[in-house]
């Protein structure tokens, strides 16, 4: 299993944090007859561990490439499909808000949803309300990236922390020619991703969805589908 390098910090701390209160346990209840419960111990600190190793984990996947569709830039569950009205970069034009948000359990990298170049990008500091509350898009520790595709089409995507999530790394700057479904950034332990797209794109997914990173399209922004358009890469 490959780790993502935004895991190796936490994961090395982590794992010495278990092995010395692995240490404290046994050397207190060694001596008063309790290996069941220094078994029991052991055996959740070692589960605890392996969660923080798998929270890193960097799936293997086939990546499609199609300039007319929106990808899932992560893995999680589609809390919001709605019109929204977008003051930071988009001066108040309504636009079609997707929303995704990312359960502890998820992968956390994150992925450019379409390819073409970055126009604007932005770090905003802020509060950590719960990812799913309608404010976090605007209240919360975020980032704004707004990237052109081939065709024109201005597609804005904000990384947002939530109550567990307080770091957010993005790997991105204004101008970068950027690729579909490459890696754009990782959010750590938890949080939530909105997608703005034009009024009239044509939606794929509902709420309640389960979308799944680089695999699921969640709009067509283009017009028909047209295989030949299509690029498929590992």
């Amino acid at each position: 299993m490959k780790i993502s390098r935004e895991g190796f910090k936490i994961i090395t701390v982590s794992g010495v944090l278990c092995l010395a209160l692995w240490l404290l346990i046994f050397y207190m209840l060694k001596a008063n007859d309790l290996t069941w419960l220094i078994v029991l111990l052991s055996v959740l600190l070692l589960v605890f561990w392996f969660f923080v190793i798998s929270f890193f984990r960097v799936p293997r996947r086939i990546h499609i490439h199609d300039n007319d569709l929106v990808f899932s830039p992560c893995d999680g569950r589609v809390v919001v499909t709605e019109i929204v009205k977008d003051e930071e970069y988009f001066d108040g034009e309504e636009r079609m808000q997707i929303s995704i948000f990312m359960g502890i359990t998820n992968v956390h990298i994150n992925w450019f949803p379409v390819g073409g170049v970055v126009k604007y990008f932005k770090y905003h500091p802020g509060r950590f309300l719960v990812a799913w509350h309608p404010k976090s898009s605007t209240e919360n520790e975020r980032t704004t990236t707004v990237v052109e595709t081939p065709s024109g089409v201005e597609v804005l995507f904000r990384q947002i922390a939530g109550v567990v999530a307080r770091r957010i790394k993005s790997y991105i700057e204004v101008d970068d020619k950027v690729t579909q479904n490459s890696v754009c950034g990782f959010i750590k332990f938890g949080s939530r991703i909105d997608i703005l797209l034009p009024k009239d794109a044509k939606l794929l997914v509902e709420i309640g969805d389960k979308v799944v990173g680089t695999q699921t399209p969640l709009a067509r922004i283009g017009g028909e589908e047209d295989d030949d358009n299509n690029e498929v890469l590992e």
